[in-house]
């Protein structure tokens, strides 16, 4: 019997398969598509940050363990590559707020580190420890490490429903058969509500869209995190950047398609170079939203099923996977 079956090889699903393998204990992953990161996680703009006034749904108590984690994880795992450069985000509105580790910066401060501004904001808020990664290439990473420490990974094998006899959940239906395990993990974002009505448990995981830009740009063009009320873009790798941009819920892929082309350009007019930009491809992902913060703990009595659902789910990965893992290790809380 497997100790634990994590359901989801997303960001979190990873991350908590590597930290329990790497702590010995006998994992399954099962993952529904033919990869890892094929859902939201593969989707994300994957900003990591820990400051700010505004901490994107909830888990403030995470927050300073964050930055840590990341390094530990960077050290623990070679291949991951996480580019610390900063960010730059104004609201074009309000008066800018700062918090802790950040700084608010003028005209002559935004050129000097984003020399490509046509024509940079008054002042935006500058937060150098922030910075990003590529999702995929991280839950890759992650879930080689966990195959490393002696983790199964399942995919194309879609779950079903949770099998409970009476006082007990003993494993997981999928696709691909019954997998047992003595707890369960549910990493499987706004997929969890619906999982967890086959146990008859309601969790609050709202659901909120977001869209991703790839686009091919000269190498260097955008040095930090660019935040502004119209777009946020970051470089990725050499040569290209990922960006988001508003999006309503419910409109038409022309009208989506419109939005895109706009952002497009306004990002052309946006930065020297910026003619050269070229759009790869874009996509909608729907993040997962639990009303009052971050899902972490035990959902049944028997403690034998366990969530772990989150937004910034890129962000808190390490730290979530962390704790997690001590927490079904230990019997405690982390």
């Amino acid at each position: 019997m497997s100790a634990v079956v994590v359901v989801g090889a997303g960001i979190v699903g990873a991350s908590v398969a590597y930290h329990l393998a790497r702590k010995g204990i006998e994992v399954t992953l099962i993952e529904q598509a033919a990869s890892p990161a094929a859902g939201v996680t593969g989707g994300s703009f994957a900003w990591i940050g820990n400051s700010g006034g505004h901490w994107p749904g909830g888990g403030e108590y995470l927050r300073p363990h964050v930055l840590a984690d990341f390094r530990r994880l960077e050290a623990e795992l070679p291949e991951l590559q996480v580019r610390w450069t900063g960010s730059l985000a104004w609201t074009g509105s309000a008066p800018e707020t700062i918090g802790p580790g950040q700084y608010l910066v003028g005209r002559s401060e935004i050129a000097a580190l984003e020399p490509n501004f046509e024509n940079p904001p008054a002042q935006a808020v500058h937060t150098p420890t922030d910075g990003g990664v590529d999702p995929t290439a991280m839950t890759e990473a992650l879930v080689r490490a966990a195959g490393r420490h002696g983790a199964r990974v399942i995919y194309n094998a879609t779950v079903v429903s949770l099998s409970r006899p009476p006082g007990r959940s003993q494993g997981v239906f999928s696709s691909a058969g019954f997998h047992p395990a003595t707890t369960v993990v549910l990493a499987a974002g706004v997929g969890t509500a619906a999982l967890c009505r086959t146990l008859n448990i309601d969790v609050g995981v709202g659901a909120s869209p977001a869209c991703l830009l790839r686009i091919a740009a000269p190498p260097a063009l955008i040095r930090t995190i660019v935040a502004g009320p119209e777009f946020e873009v970051r470089e990725a790798r050499a040569g290209e950047l990922f960006a988001t941009m508003p999006y309503v819920e419910g409109q038409s892929a022309e009208s989506l398609a419109q939005s895109v082309r706009s952002t497009i350009r306004r990002m052309q007019s946006t930065f020297r170079g910026g003619c050269a930009l070229r759009l790869l491809d874009y996509r909608v992902s729907w993040r997962p939203m639990p009303a009052d913060g971050p899902i972490l703990g035990f959902l049944t009595p028997d403690r034998s099923v366990y969530a772990a659902v989150m937004h910034s789910a890129i962000t808190l990965a390490p730290t979530v996977g962390r704790l997690v893992a001590e927490e079904l290790v230990s019997g405690k809380p982390g």
